[in-house]
């Protein structure tokens, strides 16, 4: 398999690992995007959130909360983003379901929000379309 995340967690590639058990791996990425910019990978492969069984998910979100409570301590993060991209279309450049981690702080000018444009939608439609109780 030629993914970068595998390779990494089969340490072929060397990485900042700053926190690891048995299903997950957290690392500093290459290109910090934010002070304390951190990455929680399952070490199972799994291409996306459509991917992504259940447990594991739900682990990962776990690690994120113990590494995000950790941030606030060690760094003084004051917040977090918790980003994520599933699929081309969405922006996801590593075809290996992952987790960023962005630690916020007082005034640090960092919008991790997209600038959206606006749009019009018919609510109702949509409802229709999407809704899960009948």
């Amino acid at each position: 398999m030629d993914c970068l995340f595998c390779k990494i967690i089969n340490k072929k590639i060397s990485s900042l690992i700053v926190y690891e058990d048995a299903n997950v791996l957290c690392i500093i990425p290459k290109d910090m995007e934010v002070y304390g910019h951190i990455l929680i990978i399952p070490k199972k492969h799994f291409n996306d959130i459509f991917d992504i069984q259940n447990k594991d998910l739900q682990n990962l979100m776990t690690v994120a909360k113990k590494i995000s409570i950790s941030l606030r301590k060690k760094i003084g993060a004051t917040g977090i983003n918790i980003l994520h991209a599933s699929g081309k279309d969405a922006g996801q450049s590593v075809q290996h379901f992952h987790l960023h981690l962005f630690p916020r702080f007082k005034d640090d000018k960092v919008n991790a929000w997209p600038q959206l444009p606006e749009n019009s939608f018919n609510k109702e439609e949509i409802f229709r379309k999407i809704v899960f109780i009948k």
